[in-house]
């Protein structure tokens, strides 16, 4: 029987990256395929359902101080030095946990429950901790999780890793990132020169020089505070690709599906339609399913990849139960033009 691999992000919004990895997977196996479901992440929202483990929970401050229930992962000791702690900021101090439309405050959002967090992975044994970076509200350098911690000595022995997908530098993250979080002009200068003030804090009291370190500006500079602690920042999609073994599983498919709520270039840097692509090269086709899609990307795909467009083909956006009806439908139709 041909073989599939789904392997997509999330569609924001609107669908998990596990609720599309099923669908497409149930729609090949009444095709009579055989699938394997690989919800993947680059290290923003959706970072704990790709790598899994335990779901552990905490009351921790939110980005303006409102207590949440942040939930995290712990995976258990699978080569002898010890267990791995999941974070994803966003469950402590992401923009999903302000109250909409109006409640937006990037000068005051922190980040420290995430702070938090790294303490109570710290107490369960973890001697690895992957932090995803994505959907953030904040723009404080990381200095709320810093303080809370309050030295690289309290996390030391352990293997701290930054998964993002942005290269975006300390200095450059209120500009770049700033106005998606609802900051203005003025308030985008005061970020930066806080920024500015912090890094040389960074600089005097760990050592550290977060500006000249790419990705330091990743979930408004938390990276860079990160770092500060002893952390190192990785391609999300890397890291989850090699925690998951999904070049191994793409090697034995058929056909490698992904795909993600919008496509557009920068989707081939550093993000999972391009990091699916690129492991499948000289392996098997990709099948790239997705919200919506640049023309351009349409009319001229990457070699050896399809393109299908839900907005496209049926238009409109769609609920989540709709959304995975549809997906499940055009699989099962590309599906005859794959078979080996």
């Amino acid at each position: 029987m041909p073989h599939l691999v789904a392997a997509p992000d999330k569609f924001r919004g609107t669908a998990s990256a596990a609720e599309v990895a099923s669908a497409v997977a149930g729609a090949a196996r009444l095709a009579g395929w055989t699938a394997d479901e690989a919800p993947m992440s680059d290290g923003g929202e959706g970072l704990l359902e790709a790598l899994g483990g335990t779901p552990q929970f905490m009351s921790v401050p939110g980005p303006l101080g409102v207590a949440v229930d942040a939930e995290w992962r712990l995976l258990p000791d699978s080569d002898g030095r010890g267990p791995t702690a999941v974070i994803e900021m966003s469950r402590a101090s992401g923009r999903a946990l302000l109250p909409h439309p109006e409640g937006d405050d990037p000068v005051d959002a922190d980040t420290s429950g995430v702070g938090h967090l790294l303490l109570s992975a710290r107490a369960a044994g973890a001697t690895r901790i992957v932090i995803g970076c994505g959907g953030s509200a904040t723009t404080d350098g990381g200095w709320g999780a810093v303080q809370v911690v309050g030295s690289a000595r309290a996390l030391a022995g352990i293997d701290l890793e930054v998964a993002c997908d942005v290269t975006t530098p300390f200095l450059g993250a209120a500009a770049i990132f700033g106005p998606q979080k609802g900051a203005s002009p003025e308030q985008i200068v005061l970020l930066t020169d806080r920024l500015r003030s912090l890094a040389e804090r960074y600089r005097r009291d760990f050592a550290v020089d977060v500006v000249t370190i790419p990705g330091a500006g990743a979930a408004g500079g938390l990276a860079g505070g990160l770092v500060a602690l002893g952390a190192h920042i990785v391609p999300g999609f890397d890291l989850v690709a090699g925690m998951t073994g999904l070049a191994r599983r793409i090697a034995v498919a058929d056909l490698a599906v992904t795909g993600e709520g919008h496509l557009d270039p920068p989707s081939f840097e550093g993000k999972v339609p391009g990091g699916v692509l690129a492991l499948a090269a000289g392996r098997c086709p990709v099948l790239c399913i997705v919200g919506a899609a640049d023309k351009g990307l349409l009319r001229s795909p990457p070699k050896g990849l399809e393109i299908i467009s839900l907005a496209s083909r049926y238009g409109g956006t769609r609920a989540r139960q709709e959304t995975c009806a549809l997906i499940g439908e055009v699989t099962r139709e590309a599906l005859p033009r794959y078979c080996p």
